[in-house]
């Protein structure tokens, strides 16, 4: 019996030395790996972060342009760290001979190449907004996007990193790949699922945009605005007016809702030829995800609250109680 109580010790003594072997052995694997630069001596090259890329595609171009061993460590390397959400896009001078550590501090703290200009597009800006924002920190010419009308709701709203010498071509091209990135693969089949179109989805996005500032009330207001169109009832938004006289106003007088346009809701079916801005995300997932609800009617108080109501009749007591 106390042979084998020795032996059972032996084992145990054996298995928990093993473990403890294959534990420094994993660290200091991991250490060589994370800390450990590709080669010793590289050349610089530059390295580029698009605005909306994320953690994977990062890892993967910093792999395939060999300035990194492995992708996988880098990205343990950031989650343990807690840096995922904060890598920040720009041009980068990375090298080779750098550890993963030095190039992820790099990429979050921001140590871009200088001169780059940062832009931040709010969501619902128009096309000429955009235009007048992109000229008054010089990287276009002033009126340069506004003959590209057929961009107006695709020039996804986001915080860019452009470089002086940018073009409008890449500018373009950049704030479009981000649209397409940011409606992604979920968004696109559930809109097909619907029987509708990408650029319907967008349209309607653009109006809830300026209808409402949080994402529960645009699920709600997109339900009653796709029921109005199954219906064939008028959209009637005062977004869309806005839209065709270049002017925000609380109140829209009827003068106002008789103005000759295709974008006056009011009196054309349906939704307008376009979008009337450029939404964020939000807007457009409620547009894809509205929320289904008796509701038919609904107003904009002045606290920002948005009132709702079920009948036309119960609409007009709102608009006595709240806007007069």
């Amino acid at each position: 019996m106390i042979k084998i109580v020795d032996k059972f010790k032996f084992y145990l003594l054996v298995g928990f030395l093993f473990s403890v072997l294959l534990v420094i052995s994993l660290g200091i694997y991991a250490d060589y790996q994370v800390n450990t630069p590709l080669i010793a001596e590289g050349e610089e090259q530059i390295f580029e972060i698009e605005s909306g890329q994320g953690l994977e595609e990062i890892a993967r171009d910093l792999d395939s342009q060999g300035l990194i061993k492995d992708k996988v460590w880098f990205m343990l390397y950031i989650f343990y760290r807690g840096w995922a959400a904060q890598l920040q896009a720009g041009d980068y001078i990375l090298n080779s001979s750098l550890s993963i550590p030095e190039i992820a501090q790099k990429i979050f703290q921001g140590d871009v190449i200088p001169g780059d200009i940062i832009v931040t597009i709010p969501e619902g800006f128009t096309l000429k907004q955009i235009d007048a924002r992109l000229a008054a920190v010089d990287l276009i010419e002033e009126g340069e996007l506004l003959s590209r009308s057929e961009l107006e709701g695709y020039l996804f709203p986001d915080t860019y990193q452009f470089g002086k010498e940018t073009g409008l071509a890449q500018i373009i091209t950049e704030m479009m790949d981000n649209f397409n990135k940011k409606l992604n693969k979920s968004l696109v089949a559930e809109t097909e699922k619907q029987g509708k179109i990408i650029k319907e989805i967008v349209t309607m996005a653009s109006i809830l945009e300026k209808e409402a500032p949080l994402y529960s009330d645009r699920q709600i207001i997109s339900g009653i605005f796709w029921k109005r169109i199954r219906n064939n009832y008028p959209l009637q938004s005062c977004a869309t007016i806005a839209y065709v006289l270049g002017v925000d106003k609380w109140i829209y007088s009827i003068e106002d809702t008789e103005v000759d346009s295709p974008y006056n809701t009011y009196r054309n079916v349906g939704l307008p030829p376009g979008p009337i801005n450029n939404p964020g995300l939000l807007a457009l997932k409620a547009a894809v995800y509205p929320l289904v609800t008796d509701y038919n009617f609904f107003l904009s108080a002045p606290s920002g609250e948005t009132i709702y109501s079920r009948t036309f009749e119960e609409h007009k007591a709102n608009k006595e109680k709240y806007l007069r």
